[in-house]
């Protein structure tokens, strides 16, 4: 009897965590003592408990610590200490914001927040906002407030996430919208890639690049000598670049792959998944006009039968499904990179 797969666990994003730590710190600053664990209002209304798990205090500031917990999901910052210290401003200053120890700062433009501001998002400021609403109303206090978010160990942690190649120096993003992290969700990634092209447009980049693998990317990198911040982290996720492109599109996009995933994208497949496309292998010998193929068990058994002519027919596939897809307002090509990095085929301008 199989066993029923158990219900992956939910988490609280960064942004989540800071503002629970910023209400611990506002009490032990208005209210005299820190709280052993603090209540928070998210997004969409849920009111998850935070254990405070640090605690500090001087003259004229507090600072509360939540060690971040993201469930299931695999996520970098699983177990990260978020910080947050809180000292009274001028009156009429209103709240800042500002980055300590592993938060990093905005270097680019196209980013939802702008160059010179330290990396906390505007959804996890706006909570923090509230809080400080909330917390100056129970203690009868003026919201004015310096709230300064520390990662200690971001900036290592930092070089693991999307960060440096968008523009962010020096640590980790606070984040998040709903305040939730879903374990194993595509939603981060895609976002991520549509910050990509957000951030490559903003700075006037006519050439982006999106790859399947780390192999293929640094294949094409060399190839067309492009700047980190034109490598959009596409993966598998073909569609969900493709068609944030569509509507936010730049001049050249080079798609660059091995053949398994290439050929799933020219038979229609835009999310590139083993899990959730399956190559077409009687389409694939029809393709090359190899009656053999249709027996392959993966396209480099395909490949090792029929050899460059099976490559340049899948890569001149891909480019033509991606061009009837989603239009010629851009130029389009497909690069074909194998296992040990080698441009096998091209099709494109």
């Amino acid at each position: 009897m199989e066993t029923p797969p158990k219900e992956l666990r939910r988490g609280w994003t960064t942004g989540a965590c800071a503002t629970a730590a910023v209400k611990a710190a506002l009490e032990r600053l208005w209210g005299g003592a820190f709280p052993e664990a603090v209540r928070i209002t998210l997004p969409r209304g849920e009111r998850p408990m935070f254990d405070v798990a640090q605690q500090g205090a001087g003259e004229g500031w507090a600072e509360a610590g939540i060690v971040k917990d993201a469930g299931d999901d695999p996520d970098v910052t699983h177990g990260a200490l978020i910080l947050a210290r809180v000292r009274a401003a001028a009156p009429g200053a209103g709240v800042s914001f500002h980055a300590g120890e592993g938060v990093g700062l905005v270097t680019k433009p196209g980013l939802p927040i702008p160059p010179g501001e330290p990396a906390i998002n505007p959804v996890p400021r706006e909570m923090m906002r509230g809080v400080v609403a909330e917390q100056a109303g129970r203690f009868g206090a003026a919201p004015d407030v310096e709230i300064t978010i520390s990662i200690p160990g971001g900036e290592a942690l930092a070089e693991k996430t999307w960060n440096p190649r968008l523009g962010i120096a020096g640590g980790l993003s606070v984040l998040g919208t709903t305040g939730i992290v879903r374990p194993f969700s595509c939603s981060a990634w895609i976002a991520s890639i549509h910050r990509g092209v957000d951030v490559a447009r903003a700075t006037g980049l006519t050439h982006v690049a999106g790859c399947t693998g780390a192999t293929s990317e640094r294949v094409v990198q060399a190839l067309y000598d492009l700047p980190d911040h034109a490598m959009l982290d596409m993966g598998d996720f073909a569609g969900g670049m493709l068609k944030y492109l569509a509507k936010h599109p730049v001049a050249r996009v080079t798609i660059g792959g091995g053949l398994g995933k290439l050929t799933k994208l020219g038979q229609g497949a835009v999310d590139l998944h083993s899990g959730r496309s399956q190559v077409d292998f009687a389409r694939l010998a029809d393709l090359v006009g190899v009656p053999q193929v249709a027996g392959c068990n993966t396209v480099l058994e395909a490949y090792g039968i029929v050899g460059k002519p099976l490559a340049e027919a899948v890569a001149a596939q891909a480019l033509a499904a991606v061009r009837e897809r989603f239009g010629t307002a851009m130029d389009f090509d497909v690069v074909a990179v194998s296992r040990e990095g080698a441009v096998i085929a091209r099709a494109g301008p």
